[in-house]
This record gives structure tokens, sequence and C-alpha cells, in this order.
């Protein structure tokens, strides 16, 4: 492994599990085995370090959602992503709210971002509503304001039970989530 991804590796697991303030320039060369200083050859500053643990885990993310066998039926497609998103939010929940709700210069901003195609997440999922249209299950609407809503309820929810405001065990509230994106799925119907 090569020490730019090394150093990736060693700020991806301190932010899994401290957050991203628990990632530090000398805790990452610490668990590398390097000076701080020499980290400075490859990111400029912890805000790059940390830009590209989210771009690598959005990657990832990405990757295990397209190589999944996918229903060719939207809604079918659609339900199965929110199953992994869900499951991935409740077993990475510091690098999910690193990824999705902590402020971060680089991050893609609805609209312009999210119709330029530039968010593979969110790709994924207008292309499941956008192919819902098409197949005449859903409703012909703004595919990217549609695609927005279906993702606010479920980041909104997450939110809430990462924030201990949903007080529910995790099985419970995968459960509350499928339950409620299954009325959202069905809101989306002709």
């Amino acid at each position: 492994m090569l020490t730019k991804e090394r150093i990736t590796a060693a700020a991806t697991y301190l932010l899994t599990e401290h957050g991203a303030a628990g990632v530090t320039m000398r805790k990452v060369a610490a668990a590398v085995g390097i000076t701080p200083m020499a980290i400075y050859q490859y990111f400029p500053d912890r805000e790059t370090l940390l830009n590209a643990v989210a771009d690598a885990a959005f990657a990832d993310l990405v990757r295990r959602w397209e190589s999944a066998d996918r229903p060719d039926a939207a809604d079918e497609r659609l339900r199965e992503m929110l199953v992994d998103h869900v499951d991935f939010a409740l077993e990475q929940p510091r690098l999910y709210d690193y990824m999705f709700t902590e402020r971060r210069d680089q991050a893609r901003r609805f609209p312009e971002d999210f119709r330029a195609r530039r968010s593979p997440t969110f790709n994924l999922v207008a292309d499941a509503v956008g192919a819902g249209v098409e197949q005449d299950l859903f409703r012909d609407e703004d595919v990217w304001e549609t695609s927005l809503m279906f993702a606010a309820l479920l980041h909104g929810l997450i939110q809430l039970h990462h924030g201990a405001r949903i007080g529910m065990p995790d099985s419970a509230f995968r459960t509350l989530c499928l339950r409620l994106g299954e009325r959202m799925i069905n809101e989306l119907r002709k």
C-alpha cells in the first residue's frame, strides 16, 4: 500500500472511531508511522485529507450499490437502495455523519451540483426515480426535487437517530426507516 493510501486509511479509521474531531495530523502520522510533516507531502491540510476520506467513502458506497444485482422495477430498486443506505448509516455512524451532514467546503450542493450529476450517490437515486417515471410507476415530476425529498426524509431520520432523538434500538429504527421509505415510494406513484 502506498504512503498516501496508508494515510487515507488511517484517517478513515480515526474518523470512523472518533469522528472528524478525532482526526489530527499527529494521530494520523502516528498510526502510519511517519512524521506529521510527511503528511503534507500528500495532503496540504487536514481538510483536504478529510475530503479524500469522504471521496473514497462515497466511491466505496457507489461501488457497493452498483455491484448489487438490482431489480429493473424502479420501486424495488429504491427499496433496496434505502436498505443499503440505512445499513451503512447504522454500521458507520461517524463516517456517515461526516459524509452527509458535516459542513465541508467541497461538498456537493443542491441544485446545481446535483442537476449536473456531480453526486455519485444522488445520481443513483435520481436514476431510479427517473426509471420509475419511464416505467409509468411514478408521477412525472421534477426528478431531482423528488429525489431530494426522498433523500431528505432518510437523512433527517438518520440524523435524529444518531442524535438520540429517536429512542429505539437500531433494529427498530431500521424497520421504521423502511416503513416510512415505503410510504414515500407509494407517494411517488401515479
